[in-house]
C-alpha cells in the first residue's frame, strides 16, 4: 500500500488527470481520491454573514444562584 499526497490542477473542462508512477507490481488496485480545494487566499471566507443574528444578553443577578433555583424545581 502506498499513500500519495500531491497538489495538482483541474483543467477548465473540470477534468482531473493523474499520471502517477508507483513501485507496485502490475495488477488491479483500489484507488481512493479525496479532493480538498486549495484556497489561493489562504483562508476560506464564510458563506454566510451571521452578524445580524449576534446579540448579547445582559444578565442582572447571580447566574449560579439562578441555575441552582431552576435545578431545585425539578
Amino acid at each position: 500500500m502506498e499513500v500519495l499526497k500531491l497538489t495538482t490542477k483541474i483543467d477548465k473542462s473540470g477534468y482531473l488527470n493523474l499520471n502517477i508512477p508507483t513501485q507496485l507490481a502490475a495488477g488491479d488496485v483500489n484507488i481512493v481520491v479525496v479532493l480538498n480545494p486549495v484556497s489561493s487566499k489562504g483562508k476560506q471566507q464564510a458563506s454566510y454573514d451571521f452578524s445580524d443574528l449576534v446579540g448579547r444578553l445582559t444578565w442582572l443577578g447571580d447566574a449560579v444562584a439562578m441555575q441552582r433555583t431552576l435545578r431545585d424545581q425539578w
